[in-house]
C-alpha cells in the first residue's frame, strides 16, 4: 500500500529553529574535530619525527593554511563544547521549553561567534 505523505526535496525552503541550526551545529562540529585531529597526529607525529619535520610543521602552521586549521579546529572545539553544556543543562530539564531553547541557542551561538572572532584575532 503506497502512503501519500509529502515530500520535500528542496532543502533551501527548510527553516529550521534556532535549536535545530544548534544541534546540527553540535554534530557537524564534531565531525570535523575527529578530521581535524588526524590533521593534529600528522603534525605531532612530524614534529617529533626529527628537526627537519618539527621545522616543516613550525613552517605549515605559521602559514595562512596552517592558521586557518587552527582556528577552524579551535572553533569547532569551542562550539562543541558550548553546546555540549547546553545539552548536558536540557538533560538536567532545564531549557526544555520552545522559548527559553530557542533562547539558549542563540546565546550558544552567539558566544561562538564571538568566541571564533577573539580566537581568530589572537591567531592571525
Amino acid at each position: 500500500m503506497k502512503k501519500q505523505r509529502p515530500v520535500n526535496l528542496d532543502l533551501t525552503t527548510i527553516k529550521l529553529p534556532a535549536a535545530g541550526r544548534a544541534s546540527i551545529l553540535h554534530r557537524i562540529t564534531g565531525v570535523a574535530m575527529f578530521f581535524a585531529f588526524l590533521f593534529i597526529l600528522w603534525a605531532w607525529a612530524t614534529s617529533l619525527s626529527s628537526e627537519s619535520g618539527f621545522l616543516l610543521v613550525q613552517d605549515v602552521m605559521q602559514g595562512v593554511f596552517g592558521k586557518l586549521i587552527i582556528i577552524g579546529t579551535l572553533s569547532a572545539l569551542a562550539f562543541h563544547i558550548i553546546g555540549g553544556i547546553r545539552h548536558v543543562i536540557m538533560d538536567m530539564g532545564h531549557w526544555e521549553e520552545l522559548s527559553s531553547g530557542t533562547t539558549s541557542a542563540n546565546v550558544a551561538m552567539g558566544i561562538w561567534i564571538v568566541l571564533t572572532v577573539v580566537m581568530g584575532v589572537a591567531i592571525w
